[in-house]
């Protein structure tokens, strides 16, 4: 099972460690710090060796690494793996930004219900059982999180169950909330954030996020 340092140090941008199974073009290692898409968070840009990883799929606690053919990749080889650390800075501001959206609709809208999400390089996005335009809430889900990201919170980020990897976030104050991604440390670091609402029909409402200052 591969160590995942994105949780340790969500920070760290460069790792060595060493390849531990090579099966075709499908390889996987001993450590990483390369995110794989979960919990609708995309996954990282990156390099191991200066080769591209063209996907990155978790399946339980594993992570499968997709590279090219004609790799030259043996187990027990030494590598260097290297993140695009402006896309996952970018996804950390907009994963929890849509964290503090969700978590303060739930405290604010009566019935609301999440039926999906999605955390881009561009933006992101939930998506609710709302039976009218969530438009009417914008103001004061935008104050509240507003309020919430001025004030510099520490964000915590840690195991709840290490043996099956469940993790969470908590804002002491705020909530407390079953997560895997990948976390700031303040919430200050989101900055500025905007609203854009999208029907996407039968009672059902979206919600995009978008960075102020990208």
């Amino acid at each position: 099972m591969t160590r995942k340092v994105f949780w340790e140090n969500p920070y760290q941008t460069e790792l060595e460690t060493h390849i531990t199974t090579v099966n075709g073009n499908i390889i996987t290692l001993a450590d990483t710090i390369f995110y794989a898409f979960a919990g609708g968070q995309e996954s990282d840009n990156g390099t191991i060796n200066g080769i591209e990883v063209l996907n990155a799929e978790k399946q339980e606690q594993e992570i499968f690494y997709t590279v090219p053919d004609g790799h030259d990749f043996e187990i027990g080889q030494p590598v260097i793996l290297k993140i695009n650390w402006e896309r996952r800075y970018k996804l950390m501001r907009l994963h929890f930004a849509a964290e503090i959206i969700l978590e303060l609709a739930y405290q604010n809208l009566e019935g609301i219900e999440k039926i999906g999400a999605h955390i881009a390089e561009d933006k992101s996005r939930i998506d609710f059982l709302w039976d009218s335009s969530i438009k009417s809430a914008f103001p004061m889900l935008l104050e509240k999180a507003h309020t919430l990201i001025e004030a510099n919170h520490k964000i915590i980020s840690a195991f709840s169950d290490e043996a099956q990897e469940r993790r969470y976030w908590q804002i002491d104050g705020f909530a407390k909330v079953a997560c895997g991604g990948t976390h700031l440390k303040k919430t200050g670091e989101v900055g500025e954030i905007r609203l854009k609402r999208k029907n996407i029909g039968g009672g059902k409402e979206r919600i995009e996020i978008y960075l102020a200052t990208p």
